[in-house]
């Protein structure tokens, strides 16, 4: 595993979704998890603004590491730990899912051999561990080996590839243990009414109206504007406790999310921040909780939305600043306070590389 001063370390990268992340195998990590965290971030050069000493790509949706085993539960395949590494601090978050380096968890798991190929399509059942909650994948294999090329689009990818569909169940407060975290529907915080939901991703939803801004800004225009994002994270450290989340000031949770009417022909327009730049799109696990959001009567997103009223499947359309991005509701209950049931939505993924990455042999060197 090491040569001279450097440790080699088993690694796939691989683009999930519109974010692009180190693939590991437990194994071949530190099992303990001080340890870990140190080689995770010199894996991806971390503390540096540039990442210029790793294979971090000096942006949150490149900074991104999935650690993968055979699963312990019997409902799932392969456990799926997610790990956000902090680009410019020397910290590993472990508090959220991300639902776009999911989408290459399948792939991964059947090319590392933890999931056998079925001859067409294959189904794998992922345990999040973060959270506790399962998604499956289902990945085109014709001839039981992953096909990457095909001709699904997702906003913010160029270029096609194989649809990976993906569907979520129980995700209802899986981080803040209530969909609704503080009990309401719409709280006032610092002056702004908000929407605190967590339908998989623990989100803050506010009308970019009431923040004086329209909501149809550019990404390079909202990462620029120092008073917004002051007051957005006064707002964020605020609705910490308020969401069971505590102190978040060394947290990438809650999201936070300005959201207008659309503009595009989707049912809303978005544009969130993870939680301290402007996203390029929007998160698998934010989309999911900004749809849920928007066919939930009384939220902020009222009067804002265009959801079609009709019908316990809701197809949400999430504008973004690159595209957008569709979400499928399935919904129960009483339509004026109805329950989410389950989400699935389109993913795409691909291989990048597959061999060993290095790090210093001072930070981790594993017993022979």
């Amino acid at each position: 595993m090491s040569s001279r001063t450097q440790t080699r370390i088993p690694c796939m990268m691989m683009r999930g979704g519109t974010s692009k992340g180190a693939f590991f195998m437990a194994s071949d990590l530190p099992a303990d998890p001080a340890g870990r965290d140190r080689v995770l971030l010199a894996v991806m050069g971390s503390p540096d603004p540039r990442q210029i000493d790793g294979i971090g790509g000096a942006d949150p949706l490149t900074s991104k590491v999935a650690i993968i085993s055979r699963s312990t539960r019997e409902d799932a395949d392969v456990d799926y730990l997610f790990a956000q590494i902090v680009v410019n601090e020397a910290r590993v978050d472990f508090g959220q899912n991300c639902g776009n380096i999911l989408a290459g968890v399948g792939p991964y798991a059947i090319e590392r051999g933890l999931v056998p190929a079925q001859n067409g399509s294959t189904r794998v059942a992922i345990h999040m561990v973060n959270t506790g909650q399962i998604a499956v994948a289902t990945v085109s294999t014709p001839e039981r080996r992953v096909a990457y090329e095909g001709d699904a689009r997702i906003d913010g990818v160029p270029g096609l590839a194989a649809p990976i569909p993906l569907e979520f169940r129980d995700t209802a407060g899986s981080t803040c243990g209530a969909l609704l975290p503080t009990g309401h529907l719409k709280d006032l915080v610092e002056g702004v009414e908000v929407t605190c939901i967590d339908n998989g991703m623990p989100l803050v939803l506010m009308r970019a109206a009431d923040l004086g801004r329209t909501g149809y800004e550019t990404r390079e225009e909202l990462d620029a504007d120092e008073p917004l994002k002051a007051r957005i994270e006064a707002i964020r450290l605020a609705v910490g406790p308020l969401m069971k989340l505590g102190d978040v000031s060394a947290r990438t949770v809650p999201k936070m999310c300005l959201v207008a009417a659309p503009r595009h022909g989707g049912a809303l327009s978005t544009r969130s921040f993870i939680p301290h730049r402007c996203h390029a799109s929007i998160g698998v696990l934010g989309a999911v909780s900004v749809a849920t959001a928007a066919v939930l009567p009384g939220t902020v997103c009222d009067e804002l939305a265009a959801v079609d009223p009709e019908g316990a499947r809701k197809r949400v359309s999430v504008e973004h600043p690159t595209g957008e991005f569709t979400v499928e509701l399935t919904l129960g209950g009483d339509p004026r306070q109805p329950d989410v049931l389950s989400a699935a939505l389109l993913r795409t993924a691909r291989w990048l590389f597959d061999g060993v990455v290095g790090i210093p042999a001072s930070v981790w060197e594993p017993q022979r």
